[in-house]
């Protein structure tokens, strides 16, 4: 397995022989790629791993983080015309939940291109968004509501020299977030799965069951152990579930 880093927006981890399946995995908002590295061949040999690189951090740290879920969604369906010659799977965790849904969108609607399967981690359903104002409070607002929901290494915030050049892709996520408000859910050709923490401060269990509001080729939830992060924790348990739901259909 190589990683092929050609792309400014995908990190690809290759695999020896041609892939059978991509699976495109969408970090949350503040986060990066690193969130899912260890990812990269941890669903078979013929199971490629693209992992989405937004603007603003890590490798693109120079660039200007976008602050529009739909723009991020159009950039990123468009980088991925090229790796739409085998089937694709989609995993977003929180803010990246949505973009994955829009991004399924964009690919059924323009392209003609139906995903595999759809999952959404720790994510309301479009039609149950509420707006949040964390985005336009101070920064040390900002901050602590990135501590409370946890994922961030908390060096990177405690180190002011480190936040200082997290902080703005920070605060354009939870902007873009903050933006996206509440809309009819697109119903999707693929089938959906949900995960969520059984203890995740934010999202309750009935509200990712809202996504089977869009999800008329089946819905399926699976609730692990963990708040909005149970995914580290949880990582070999997440992972076997969902190389499970990927394996070719007998």
């Amino acid at each position: 397995m190589g990683i092929d880093t050609r792309s400014s927006w995908l990190r690809r981890y290759g695999t020896k022989v041609p892939p059978r399946l991509r699976l495109l995995c969408l970090p949350h908002a503040g986060g990066s790629a690193g969130l899912f590295h260890s990812w990269g061949g941890a669903f078979g040999q013929d199971v490629e791993v693209l992992v989405v690189r937004y603007p603003g951090r890590q490798e693109r740290i120079a660039e200007e983080p976008l602050t529009d879920l739909d723009e991020l969604a159009d950039a990123i369906s468009a980088e991925l015309l090229p790796y739409l010659d085998v089937p694709l799977a989609v995993f977003g965790h929180s803010m990246g939940a949505t973009l994955g849904h829009e991004i399924a969108i964009r690919l059924q609607a323009r392209h003609q291109v139906v995903p595999e399967l759809l999952m959404v981690s720790c994510r309301k359903a479009p039609h149950l968004l509420t707006p949040r104002s964390t985005a336009l409070g101070s920064d040390e607002e900002l901050l602590a509501e990135v501590a409370r929901l946890g994922g961030t290494d908390s060096a990177l915030l405690d180190d002011p020299d480190l936040r200082e050049l997290v902080l703005p892709s920070i605060r354009a996520d939870f902007t873009a977030v903050a933006r996206y408000a509440a809309r009819r859910g697109v119903p999707l050709a693929c089938p959906v799965v949900g995960y969520v923490g059984d203890s995740d401060p934010d999202i309750s269990v009935a509200e990712v069951m809202g996504w089977a509001d869009i999800a008329p080729k089946g819905f399926f939830l699976r609730v692990l152990s963990g708040g909005h992060f149970y995914l580290v924790e949880q990582r070999d348990a997440l992972i076997r579930d969902i190389r499970a739901r990927l394996e070719p259909q007998r």
